[in-house]
């Protein structure tokens, strides 16, 4: 290797500017520069002012410890790369033409490259410094999984009007759902009546139900339970608490698809699902 400093009135130089073609300026300097660095100093000293040896030692003390710190942040980061293996993680990176590329996924390998670790997500390698983002994967399933705001919402006899259940999501991804089918609990999660899907419209996260469906329910506290037909079979049972108060009419109009007087569910098997896709409204049966 050549000289990486130059020497001017007898002391070595090590600005920017002075530095050897052979190196790039901002790169990190070794061992064998430093080195090389403090024989240049020691050769080119003032003869008249030499530098105190003591000072020498504490020079090179003072790089074997950053050296030291240095090896160690390199460690710590390979053993964090190969613990992301597994986990969901998000990536992004831009190239030298601008081109900006994003990946989100389980990082299924880690892989060393000149000292660098990269990670694979969905078969695209990311140098670890593009890991953005780490999430527990259980976590990001239930992001995805359809689900029920949590609610309270009131219906009245003496004013009747349809019942309008806000922040009902599908789910998305693989994990969506196609429909749902939608029962009235009592308190202890038994099912009072089946919601006919002729009843139920979807639209834009909002389940609206007909008034006429709780029509022959008594004043009471009562739950909505949703079944989904996601791949999970997700279930929601408790989310959405339905208050009824006033007196229910003495010749209420014929009810939905009821569950009878004992309140069981004979036949429920066959629950309707609803859904809707782009503000049109299609029911399964």
């Amino acid at each position: 290797m050549g000289p990486i400093a130059d020497v001017v009135d007898g002391k070595v130089d090590v600005s920017e500017s002075s530095q050897s073609k052979e190196r790039k300026v901002g790169s990190q300097l070794g061992k064998d520069d430093f080195l090389l660095l403090l024989v240049t100093q020691m050769k080119y000293q003032d003869p008249l002012e030499p530098t105190d040896n003591t000072e020498y030692v504490t020079q090179l003390a003072q790089f074997s410890e950053l050296e030291y710190m240095q090896n160690m942040m390199d460690v710590t980061q390979h053993t964090s790369a190969f613990t992301l293996v597994g986990k969901y993680a998000y990536a992004e990176t831009t190239s030298s033409t601008g081109k900006n590329q994003k990946e989100e996924g389980v990082v299924d390998f880690v892989t060393m490259k000149d000292g660098d670790a990269y990670v694979t997500i969905n078969g695209v390698e990311f140098k670890y410094d593009d890991i953005v983002e780490v999430r527990d994967e259980m976590y990001v399933i239930a992001q995805k999984m359809p689900s029920v705001k949590e609610q309270v919402i009131t219906y009245l006899h003496h004013d009747s009007q349809d019942v309008v259940i806000e922040g009902v999501s599908l789910g998305k991804d693989e994990y969506q759902a196609s429909g749902m089918g939608v029962v009235i609990t009592d308190s202890n999660n038994n099912p009072v009546l089946t919601v006919d899907p002729a009843n139920v419209v979807y639209k834009d996260g909002k389940l609206t139900i007909n008034k006429k469906v709780f029509q022959k329910l008594d004043a009471g506290t009562y739950s909505v339970a949703f079944a989904f037909d996601d791949p999970n079979k997700s279930v929601s049972y408790d989310d959405v608490t339905l208050i009824i108060k006033g007196i229910k009419p003495e010749n209420p109009g014929t009810s939905d698809t009821e569950s009878g007087d004992s309140g069981s569910t004979e036949g429920s098997g066959s629950t309707g699902e609803s859904t809707g896709t782009e503000g049109k409204d299609t029911v399964k049966a």
